[in-house]
């Protein structure tokens, strides 16, 4: 069972444009608040399968046949917040859009916190193979139509009622559908780079012409 815990400040003040953000007491009020919201609202659920290579109908582009190179298996795996966080969200827009982009921040904090204890399942699960990182549609050339074909090998719809739209994003909006690599040799540990990071649209980093470093 996946549960959430404290979410992280700073990464909450990432999703908003930037680590170095100063709050003043009446910000930190805010952040405090909308973190013990999130927390409260959310609902965390997530599937996975582990699939032996090469699978069929999820091969396209030359990014996803790198990232899984020297890999005999893969688990394939999505993960979602829950509608209620999505509700939560869209009210504040109504009445209080700052609270409602601080929500927002924390709930994007909060679903990469779900992914990063499914990563530690799967560890604990499966001792005997080392893990990439998560690649999901829609990063690098891999495209983006395949989050309905990953939801559909596992089932999300009925199982978690997690879905697409008719332009492929996840509904529950806080969700997230990936792919890791499995072998039981070492794997080289490449650095993730500016186009598979969920940031990369609005990264404070990239708009001064720096990265952070992944």
């Amino acid at each position: 069972m996946i549960t959430l815990e404290r979410l992280s400040q700073s990464e909450a003040k990432r999703y908003l444009g930037g680590d170095k953000i100063e709050l003043d007491e009446k910000m930190l009020r805010l952040f405090e608040s909308c973190e013990k919201e999130v927390i409260a609202h959310a609902r965390p659920k997530y599937l996975y399968k582990i699939i032996d290579l090469p699978y069929p109908g999820i091969f396209a582009g030359e990014d996803i046949k790198n990232h899984l190179s020297g890999c005999a298996k893969a688990a394939l795996i999505c993960a979602t917040l829950g509608s209620d966080i999505d509700r939560l969200i869209r009210v504040s827009q109504i009445s209080d859009m700052s609270r409602a982009v601080v929500l927002d921040s924390f709930a994007s904090v909060a679903i990469e916190q779900v992914c990063r204890q499914l990563d530690d399942l799967l560890a604990e699960n499966y001792p005997e193979y080392f893990f990439t990182f998560r690649f999901s549609p829609g990063y690098g050339d891999y495209p983006i139509e395949l989050q309905k074909t990953y939801l559909s090998i596992l089932d999300a719809p009925r199982k978690i009622g997690l879905s697409t739209n008719e332009n492929y994003l996840l509904t529950p909006s806080k969700s997230v559908t990936a792919i890791a690599g499995m072998s039981k040799e070492p794997i080289e540990r490449k650095k993730r780079g500016c186009a598979v990071c969920d940031m990369r649209g609005r990264c404070q980093y990239r708009r001064n012409g720096e990265h952070c470093g992944l």
